[in-house]
C-alpha cells in the first residue's frame, strides 16, 4: 500500500526521461526521532556524524517542520560524500528511521519518489505543498570538522 498519496504511478514525462547524476546538487539524510530513548541516540549519531564526516548539521527539530512525521534533524551532504556517508549510516544509524533524499530541484519527487529509507518508512506529511520546482539548493558549507576516518 502506498504510504504516500501524493505520489502516483503515472510519471510525467521528466520523470520518464533517462536524468544524469549532475541533476543531484546535494542529498539530505533526514534523521528522526520519536521519544527521549532515540533522541539520545541521534544526540549520540550526531556526534558520531560530525567526527567522521564534512556534512552541515541542521538544527534540532523537536517539534513537527515541513512534510515530516517525526521530530528530527537534516544532515546536509554533497554528491561526493554519498558513498562514504550513506553506507556508514545504513550500519550505524543506532535503530533510527532515516530519511536520504537528492536534491534535484523537484521537492516533491525528491521526498516521495527519489526516497531511500532506512528502518521504517513514515508518511510524508501534507506532500501536496511540496513544491513541485524549486530554485537550487545552496552549496554545502560543512559545519563539521571531522578528525575519524569512517
Amino acid at each position: 500500500m502506498d504510504k504516500n498519496p501524493a505520489a502516483t504511478p503515472a510519471a510525467s514525462a521528466q520523470d520518464r526521461a533517462v536524468q544524469t547524476l549532475d541533476t543531484i546538487r546535494s542529498y539530505h539524510a533526514h534523521i528522526y526521532f520519536d521519544n527521549q530513548a532515540q533522541r539520545q541516540a541521534a544526540e549520540a549519531l550526531r556526534d558520531e556524524i560530525a567526527q567522521r564526516f564534512p556534512v552541515l548539521l541542521g538544527r534540532w527539530h523537536d517539534t513537527l517542520v515541513g512534510p515530516h512525521a517525526r521530530p528530527m534533524y537534516q544532515v546536509a551532504f554533497a554528491p561526493s560524500e554519498f558513498a562514504r556517508f550513506v553506507p556508514w549510516l545504513l550500519i550505524n544509524r543506532r535503530g533510527l528511521v532515516v530519511l536520504v533524499h537528492p536534491n534535484t530541484g523537484r521537492p516533491r519527487t525528491d521526498h516521495l519518489e527519489h526516497a531511500l529509507w532506512m528502518g521504517e518508512v513514515l508518511d510524508i506529511q501534507n506532500a501536496q505543498r511540496l513544491p513541485d520546482a524549486a530554485g537550487p539548493e545552496p552549496a554545502i558549507e560543512p559545519n563539521t570538522q571531522p578528525t575519524v576516518a569512517p
